[in-house]
């Protein structure tokens, strides 16, 4: 009898808490399989721009936040040469695309396959939010490639 109760308070626990954290539905990348998005993913913590991580459906992906603020895509595949504002932070290069302002995109750049960073500014600060990614998403691999500013293209 004993046993019987500490199942159902087992059971009735983890409903509670699936029914509190629903699984978020995202897309993987066409390289979601690649080892080296494995590698970053093991890394990703609990805990992003003061928002708590969220169960995903798909491989190499990963969200923050209820509602969601902060999702990760590794397994893109390497951006071209862009007119997109570029930068660094923690030893990382990202692509900025704000045409969906609030809604953010970030891209590795340089990284093969990219890592997508899409982050709501209404709910989260981007630059929190990737700064406490980049640990991981450095662990990625090796870039293969870096940003560039004008200067650096006409010296």
């Amino acid at each position: 009898m004993r046993v019987r109760a500490q199942v159902f308070l087992v059971v009735s626990t983890l409903a509670l808490v699936s029914a509190c954290a629903p699984t978020v539905n995202l897309d993987p990348a066409a390289q979601a399989n690649d080892p080296s998005c494995a590698n970053m993913m093991v890394r990703l913590p609990d805990e992003v721009a003061g928002l708590e991580r969220r169960g995903v459906n798909a491989q190499s992906t990963a969200a923050w936040g209820t509602p969601v603020a902060v999702i990760v895509r590794c397994g893109l595949d390497k951006p071209a040469p862009s007119t997109l504002p570029c930068f660094t932070l923690r030893g990382v290069d990202w692509l900025r695309d704000d045409a969906d302002d609030p809604r953010f995109v970030f891209t590795t750049y340089g990284l093969e396959p990219a890592t997508q960073v899409i982050i709501d500014s209404t709910l989260a600060s981007g630059t929190q939010a990737l700064s406490d990614l980049s640990r991981a998403v450095e662990s990625q691999s090796t870039p293969v490639s870096a940003c560039l500013d004008a200067t650096s293209v006409l010296e």
